[in-house]
């Protein structure tokens, strides 16, 4: 008997604030999604107020189902930090990277991140809902959120 593997999906390998605008947002929204129905109603209402309504539902639509499809055939439930952590585990990068590929259009090497995060017959699926959720970003601009915490002070340096 192998002793237990560590998830290393969630290992901590940089910053939101390395990510740009749509990276960022997506993992901020993903963690917003998988932390449960009040957090769900947050990104509901951000996709509606930036986006109005029948845009944001569609956007909210495509979200939904890139979510179930990575959850329902996954290759591994993927790890995520929570919605307040600043840093972003290696399954995090790995779905901004996805989003943002398919999203500028480069839709191969979207799917081919997209085998790393579930089966292979699912990869063109949820790359199209990839492009889709990402477009959607990339129209809310800055009003996507980068942190869900105010930005902290730099702490006072006594060497």
């Amino acid at each position: 008997m192998m002793p237990e593997q560590p998830q290393r999906g969630g290992a901590p390998v940089g910053f939101l604030t390395d990510l740009d605008d749509i990276e960022a947002a997506s993992v901020i929204y993903l963690r917003l999604w998988c932390d449960g129905p009040d957090a769900q109603a947050q990104v509901w209402n951000d996709f509606a107020t930036e986006l109005g309504h029948d845009q944001g539902r569609q956007v909210l639509k495509s979200f939904e189902q890139l979510c179930s499809l990575c959850a329902r055939h996954g290759r591994r439930p993927l790890m995520r930090h929570s919605v307040q952590c600043k840093c972003i585990g290696a399954d995090e990068s790995c779905f901004a990277n996805f989003i943002a590929m398919a999203t500028d259009g480069n839709r191969e090497d979207a799917m081919l991140i997209a085998t790393l995060l579930v089966r292979a017959d699912i990869a063109p699926l949820i790359a199209s809902l990839a492009a889709e959720f990402g477009m959607g970003l990339k129209k809310m601009g800055r009003n996507a959120p980068r942190s869900m915490t105010p930005t902290p002070v730099q702490p006072i340096l006594l060497h």
